[in-house]
């Protein structure tokens, strides 16, 4: 018998494929809050992104729009019109960054 058949451990691969499969859906639907959408444009040498926020509860539409030349440059102009925006806005982006 050769060592290395005896010392075999087994493959992780083989325990993922035989765990029983979870929902992909949530046990329940949560009532929305907020809605949010994100559009982020691109031409390799110049980024634009546009978004806009509803809070559901009150009504209230925030919109904001950063550019850049690179990530870097992207990430400050978008720091800079959140001071811009109201309190809405400011909520919803330090709830983003917390995940």
């Amino acid at each position: 018998m050769d060592s290395r058949e005896h010392a075999r451990k087994p493959d992780p691969r083989d325990e993922l494929a035989a765990a029983p499969a979870k929902p992909l859906v949530p046990e329940r639907e949560l009532p929305v809050v907020a809605r949010l959408m994100v559009e982020i444009r691109s031409d390799g040498s110049y980024i634009v992104v546009r978004g806009a926020m509803e809070d559901s509860v009150s009504g209230q539409k925030v919109a904001i729009e950063a550019s850049g030349a690179n990530p870097l440059a992207l990430a400050l102009s978008l720091a800079k019109s959140l001071t811009d925006v109201p309190w809405l806005a400011r909520q919803a982006f330090r709830v983003l960054m917390r995940k």
